[in-house]
């Protein structure tokens, strides 16, 4: 009897801990998929301000800084442009962990009502005995 009763604890704990296993794995997961899009992302600025830096210094006359300055514009648009398409990743990396963690609540939420549906069986049981 003892040991039916640590089977049945035992079960109840895996029962109780696997949907926090699931959320750890599932934000872990979510924290390397930001970490590495925000390594491209800060290697793709740091590039374009390189490049940028290396034009300037190819300045040499008043033709040329003509030149350098009215590609700044198109520059300041080409990091406008990946700025806003990087927030819109980021945003949507945000709601498809949002969805994940509330689909991991719900699977929590009918595990934990089972469990206490099946818990009280047989506790109403011995009452009535």
């Amino acid at each position: 009897m003892q040991e039916n009763i640590l089977n049945a604890f035992a079960e109840q704990a895996k029962s109780m801990y696997a949907p926090l296993s699931k959320f750890n794995s599932l934000f872990v997961e979510n924290m390397e998929k930001m970490t590495e899009f925000q390594l491209n992302a800060i290697k793709t600025y740091a590039e374009m301000g390189m490049e940028q830096m290396k034009k300037a210094a190819e300045v040499q006359d008043a033709d040329s800084m003509r030149n350098f300055t009215a590609a700044q514009a198109e520059t300041a648009s080409a990091l406008n442009k990946k700025v806003m398409e990087d927030a819109k990743a980021l945003s949507d990396m945000a709601l498809e962990f949002k969805t994940q963690v509330e689909g991991l609540m719900e699977e929590a939420r009918s595990t934990a009502a089972a469990t206490a549906t099946t818990a009280a069986k047989p506790a109403a049981a011995k009452k009535s005995a």
